[in-house]
């Protein structure tokens, strides 16, 4: 079946570390609902053997690079169309899947963010998502607010998910080895099915005080709201890092009332 060659303008470094890749797997939660996974960037099949071992959801794989494709096709025949050869950020999951799913995936660095944000975009669908990103990337997304590493994706994914970093993966778990550690992470759907205020301005104020993160939002969402609109709001004073979700939503309102 000869071995698949890690490319590297896709990003991948093939995980080649068997209890990893089982903990990864074994971190996922079939009792949240969800009856299909989708893989993305499954490679040579490592997290792909333990996730069809498990018979309680359907796996699914999708992969960009041919050579992969048609590996796995060969090591797995009997998965058929489930073998999706394609983009996964430009992917249309009502061709696949049903209501609840979950995504997994030991992801490609180069385009995490992304991949992130089309999570997000089928967050009422993707119930879980369990994956391994670079580690700063990781920590990132599971910031709190205060924390020099929170940021714009700390807030937009804990808007929605409840995130938690479970382990790191050195770089000799990889071939060819990353340039930097690895962190696995988990995120499961919270019970928020819209956001407490102007979905589309959320982003926008989330946007514009991280873009300028060292000024207080008084300064750095003028661009938002004039600063003769801005009320005597103590959260004007502080910086975007210090803002929960909850006090982003309180914000926005405020801001919509003036506009």
């Amino acid at each position: 079946m000869g071995s698949v060659r890690a490319k590297k303008h896709l990003g991948q470094h093939f995980l080649n570390d068997k209890n990893a890749a089982q903990r990864i797997v074994e971190a996922l939660t079939p009792s949240l609902g969800f009856k299909q996974v989708l893989e993305v960037g499954p490679g040579m099949g490592v997290l792909s053997d333990f996730l069809l071992q498990n018979k309680e959801y359907e796996t699914f794989l999708i992969d960009v690079d041919d050579e992969s494709i048609e590996f796995l096709a060969d090591k797995y025949p009997e998965l058929d169309n489930r073998l999706i050869h394609g983009d996964f950020l430009n992917l249309d999951f009502n061709q696949y899947f049903g209501d609840k799913m979950a995504v997994i995936g030991n992801f490609p660095y180069n385009i995490s963010s992304q991949i992130l944000f089309k999570v997000l975009e089928e967050r009422n669908r993707v119930v879980e998502m369990v994956g391994m990103f670079q580690k700063e990337v990781a920590e990132r997304c599971v910031a709190k607010p205060g924390n020099k590493e929170y940021g714009i994706l700390s807030v937009f994914l804990q808007a929605y998910y409840d995130v938690s970093y479970l382990f790191t993966v050195k770089a000799g778990a990889f071939n060819p080895p990353p340039k930097v550690l690895s962190g696995v992470m988990r995120m499961v759907r919270n019970n928020r099915e819209t956001l407490d205020c102007d979905e589309k301005l959320f982003w926008r104020v989330v946007k514009a005080g991280f873009n300028q993160r060292r000024k207080t939002l008084r300064n750095a969402l003028s661009a938002v709201v004039p600063k003769d609109r801005m009320s005597d709001n103590p959260l004007y004073e502080l910086r975007a890092e210090r803002l929960s979700v909850k006090d982003f939503e309180a914000l926005t309102n405020e801001i919509a009332a003036k506009l």
